[in-house]
């Protein structure tokens, strides 16, 4: 039997919790080998109640959004759904891109993509940087600096402009940029 995933709309606060799941999933289960994120880590990632977290996860497991774990290390995990629903790409196994956040390394945050939005311009170039983890501690005028990427080794250095915690999004003025591209032999 085939399951076809259905696009659903969240509510601000759902799809907050389920990006703070994801966030904290991914970095648990890379680093620490988790298998599952308890609500008080998740309101407290958040800001809100726990039991906001437990009422708002019922909605979330009946959109098979989010897989509950019973028992004493229990707590809920994120479903493929969740990443359909947050146009995330799950991640086996993803290549650690360096992140550096006013010159200090956060292993917590994966940069995934990097958008270059005004390149053309000759005094101002932005970057929209899409992150997986938790970036509340990011503010304005903060300093970020993101690489070498594993392909073309880029490099970007910039402060940031504006931010959107909920989908993970960082808006930087690019202050440097650089790439050095694997050389190939010719024979």
């Amino acid at each position: 039997m085939t399951t076809f995933y259905l696009p659903v709309e969240l509510t601000s606060v759902q799809k907050q919790i389920l990006t703070a799941l994801v966030n904290l999933f991914s970095v648990y289960a890379f680093s620490t080998n988790e298998k599952s994120i308890k609500g008080v880590e998740i309101a407290r990632e958040i800001g809100k109640n726990p039991g906001t977290i437990r009422n708002q996860m019922q909605s979330l497991k009946a959109l098979r959004l989010v897989d509950g774990v019973p028992g004493p290390h229990g707590g809920y995990k994120p479903t493929a759904f969740a990443y359909e629903a947050l146009d995330i790409s799950q991640l086996d196994s993803p290549v650690e891109v360096p992140f550096y956040h006013n010159g200090t390394r956060c292993s917590e945050i994966l940069p995934l993509e990097i958008t270059l939005t005004s390149i053309n311009h000759p005094d101002l170039c932005r970057a929209k940087i899409r992150v997986l983890g938790p970036t509340r501690n990011i503010n304005q005028h903060d300093l970020v600096k993101i690489g070498p990427t594993p392909l073309s080794k880029l490099t970007l250095e910039g402060t940031v402009e504006a931010q959107d915690e909920t989908h993970g999004i960082l808006i930087l003025e690019i202050k440097s940029m650089s790439a050095q591209p694997k050389s190939h032999i010719l024979k």
